[in-house]
């Protein structure tokens, strides 16, 4: 993924997206075949246009074979159906980017879809033999589903960087405040200082309104040629980056328990953009759980951790005041935690739409959006540029 592979060789065409609901009544394949085709429109393309589709998933989305017939595709090329979550979001551009670069295809679908609220959801695990089996020696200490886990590191990333409620009740309150105008976002009102206080605690330190908004949807992406002519104005993928530290991936065992991709990964990608965290206009950071924005703006060199508060807690995260306060916008659409969760994807494609200057946020002269994907102690991140 480094510059001499990929770089600006890809661009993202088109975008497209269903509603996010909490009981959508419909399939996987339904909703991702929906938003496939609005991305496909956005794009100016057709269906039989399509040579590779991508997507990724925990067992709980349309195959790219399944959405392949659905759309009337006579031929289909490189396909993949990758196995995981939030890692994924912003290195599935990578994946389409080097079928592009290679010649392994001209115009790549990337999809997720899931019924994440009706459907499967992430907020448990059983005890079973085989793949998994250690969870018996966490599960009966409450470690059940990623809300509990991650709230073991939130706890040591906040004590160690001298943050509190009040600071994940500014990413919140951000948040919520930036969906407002987004008729896509779930949650639209605005968020007190009471009201936060008054949400329940599912694991200490993570408030409900800490967690993002399990949704039914899905989101598309189509990428090709950046040499193209559909491409003339669409943001190009510069540099795409994955990787993690394995000594991390067990909370149980690990050496930093407060640690997540964000540290590894950072300085890969600047390295591979031949770029400064200063290049950077504005950041859609997988905010899965609201720890996870301080923890990503002082891992990618965003905010100086020593700002960190002061900057959360003037709204120097929004779009209207970021530059005031010496901060940065950060998901100006309300993100994972107030959109809903696509499992990422729908933060990149407003990345897209912020750059080509038709996102919520309306950014004035962005030109440089990072993008991230995380999974704990793995992840991935990318910079689109315009």
């Amino acid at each position: 993924m480094g510059a001499s592979g990929i770089t600006e060789r890809a661009a993202v065409v088109g975008v497209g997206a269903t509603p996010l609901t909490r009981s959508s009544g419909r399939t996987p394949l339904a909703l991702a075949a929906e938003a496939a085709r609005a991305a496909l429109d956005d794009a100016g393309s057709a269906p039989d246009e399509v040579d590779a589709i991508l997507s990724y998933h925990l067992g709980d989305s349309a195959p790219a074979t399944d959405l392949a017939r659905e759309l009337g595709l006579t031929r289909l090329g490189w396909h993949n159906d990758m196995h995981g979550g939030g890692t994924q979001c912003a290195s599935v551009l990578g994946d389409a980017a080097m079928l592009v670069a290679t010649g392994q295809a001209a115009t790549v679908l990337v999809h997720r879809s899931l019924n994440g609220r009706s459907g499967r959801r992430m907020t448990g695990l059983g005890l079973r033999q085989g793949e998994g089996v250690e969870e018996q020696f966490t599960l009966p200490y409450g470690l059940a589903g990623p809300v509990a886990q991650f709230a073991l590191v939130a706890r040591r990333y906040l004590y160690d960087a001298g943050l509190g409620e009040r600071d994940l009740a500014a990413v919140v309150a951000s948040s919520r405040a930036q969906a407002a105008d987004n008729p896509r976002a779930m949650r639209r009102e605005p968020l007190s200082w009471e009201d936060y206080l008054r949400e329940p605690v599912i694991a200490a330190p993570l408030r409900r309104a800490d967690c993002c908004q399990e949704a039914d949807g899905a989101c598309a992406l189509v990428v090709t040629g950046a040499r193209r002519p559909a491409a003339q104005r669409a943001p190009r993928i510069r540099a795409v980056v994955r990787g993690g530290r394995p000594d991390l991936s067990r909370l149980d065992r690990s050496p930093d328990p407060g640690a997540v991709f964000s540290a590894e990964v950072a300085p890969r990608l600047y390295a591979a953009a031949g770029m400064r965290p200063a290049d950077v206009d504005a950041a859609f950071l997988y905010d899965a759980y609201s720890f996870l924005v301080p923890r990503q703006l002082a891992d990618f060199g965003l905010v100086e951790p020593g700002e960190m508060a002061r900057v959360l807690r003037s709204g120097g995260i929004t779009a209207q005041g970021a530059a005031a306060a010496g901060g940065i916008p950060v998901n100006p659409h309300g993100g994972l935690l107030s959109e809903g969760y696509v499992h990422g994807l729908n933060n990149v494609a407003e990345a897209v739409r912020e750059l080509r200057g038709d996102g919520v946020g309306r950014l004035p002269g962005a030109s440089v959006a990072l993008c991230t994907g995380f999974g704990g102690a793995y992840g991935s991140a990318a910079l689109l540029v315009r």
